[in-house]
């Protein structure tokens, strides 16, 4: 298979000859073979695991994203990855980084909740008049 991990400015890894690939998703991890049929996968964060003949097993922490497999080729777009780190830095990385929100995203997912709701309140009031 051929892997590609991409980030949204700049393409992270790309590895041809990959034998398996490991990904989480909301439903939990799955395995990718060569021989697997095409599918699509949201991801979550967690450790992204591939294997070739030339690197061995490599883990990769990612952040949320999607997988899609389309023949040999399989291309991983996620917001953040990070990986050359044993597994567990790896999933310490994954704890402090990907899975809490910074103040700055916590304020805009409030403020755009509030905005939401009173775009709903006007609708409602513009229905019963």
């Amino acid at each position: 298979m051929h892997l590609k991990i991409l980030l949204p400015f700049q393409v992270f890894a790309e590895k041809s000859g990959v034998t398996r690939i490991i990904a989480e998703t909301p439903q939990g991890a799955f395995g990718l073979l060569p021989q697997r049929l095409d599918c699509v996968a949201a991801l979550v964060p967690g450790i992204l695991i591939y294997e070739t003949a030339t690197d061995g097993e490599v883990c990769v922490a990612v952040d949320d994203g999607v997988l899609v497999k389309a023949g040999a080729a399989v291309l991983v777009a996620v917001r953040r990855a990070q990986g050359g780190v044993n597994l567990g830095q790896l999933r310490a990385v994954v704890e402090q980084e990907f899975l809490t929100i910074d103040e700055c995203e916590q304020n805009v997912r409030a403020v755009t909740a509030k905005l939401e709701s009173g775009f709903r309140q006007r609708c409602a009031i513009f229905q019963h008049d």
